[in-house]
């Protein structure tokens, strides 16, 4: 495969403030240093708790919002402070399909111009133009011709997915970063827009960075799965093997959280102690090492350097 989308050592800082009269002057640290590539034609999973610097990161790759330090390079091409007068190409090549579908779509347009309006902004195709293919994007998605003049407001969740994945395909993009898509589904639904996403993916050759906290369906979804925890990569490595051989505690502790299907099976379930570290003030050495159960001193005192062996990578001094 060749590297679509390369992230290098990128930091995230924003400033922090504890109370209405507070002057600020701490940070809140939310990307520590981190590093990876998007494979054309790959779906890279990226899971981790809450607060791990999942969505602030896709932000940045798709230049919603600028890194404190590091770089992003789209096919080669250093992207990280292009001006606006440059960003146009980016932004056609790059879209994003939003968490949550009620706040992505403009309420008082109907859809089959929300997802026209990309090709007139970009000067692709004439207003009849951009509705004839508006439609057949639809169509592509589950929605049927005969509903394309109605508004967001008379659609369910999930078909208002659907639009929103609709007008991120428009401009047949290079990635698309989907952002918890199916987090505000119904569990009925989810499957559904799982099993869109996958077909549009064999259709147009796509590349996906699919965002989760749910590690069923990163499992479901990915071909390989980026694992974070407090700004920095715990570890990266292609699907089967992270679900078959974790070799990050961090990891392995997420894994032994999933349900499983046979109430009479039994797993056994790994209790993380503490709580999370705040981002103002990180931990020292490992971020992970408060409550990792296999920490020694060096967790402490030296911050791992993610490590390569056979393709896969880890942040750990003492790996599983």
């Amino acid at each position: 495969m060749k590297t679509l989308l390369k992230a290098e050592n990128i930091v995230k800082n924003f400033p922090a403030k504890t109370g209405f009269f507070a002057s600020g002057g701490s940070v809140i640290h939310a990307l520590n240093g981190v590093s990876f590539t998007v494979e054309r034609g790959e779906t890279l999973g990226l899971v981790g708790e809450s607060g791990c610097g999942k969505s602030t990161l896709a932000k940045i790759i798709a230049r919603l919002i600028t890194p404190t330090d590091g770089r992003v390079f789209f096919e080669g091409e250093d992207i990280t402070h292009l001006k606006q007068n440059k960003l146009k190409k980016i932004r056609r090549n790059i879209q994003f399909v939003f968490q949550d579908p009620h706040a992505s779509l403009n309420p008082q347009m109907a859809i089959i111009k929300t997802v026209s309006e990309p090709f007139i902004v970009h000067g692709l195709r004439r207003a009849k133009e951009a509705f004839s293919e508006a439609e057949r994007i639809l169509s592509l998605v589950g929605i049927p011709k005969e509903m394309v003049s109605r508004y967001p407001h008379e659609f369910s969740t999930g078909q208002r997915q659907r639009i929103a994945i609709a007008r991120a395909l428009a401009l047949n993009p290079k990635l698309i970063i989907a952002d918890e898509p199916i987090a505000s589904l119904d569990v009925s639904i989810q499957a559904q827009i799982l099993n869109l996403f996958k077909e549009l993916k064999e259709k147009f050759n796509l590349t996906y960075i699919f965002i989760s906290h749910d590690l069923r369906v990163i499992e479901y979804i990915s071909d390989r799965v980026l694992v974070m925890y407090l700004g920095k990569i715990m570890e990266v490595a292609k699907n089967s093997d992270l679900y078959n051989h974790p070799i990050h505690p961090y990891t392995e502790a997420l894994l032994s959280a999933i349900p499983i299907p046979d109430p009479a099976a039994k797993k056994k379930r790994i209790i993380l102690k503490g709580e999370i570290p705040g981002l103002t003030k990180l931990p020292s050495g490992c971020v992970f090492h408060t409550r990792c159960r296999y920490a020694e001193p060096k967790c402490v005192e030296e911050i791992p350097a993610l490590t390569e062996i056979n393709g896969r990578y880890f942040a750990c001094h003492f790996p599983l």
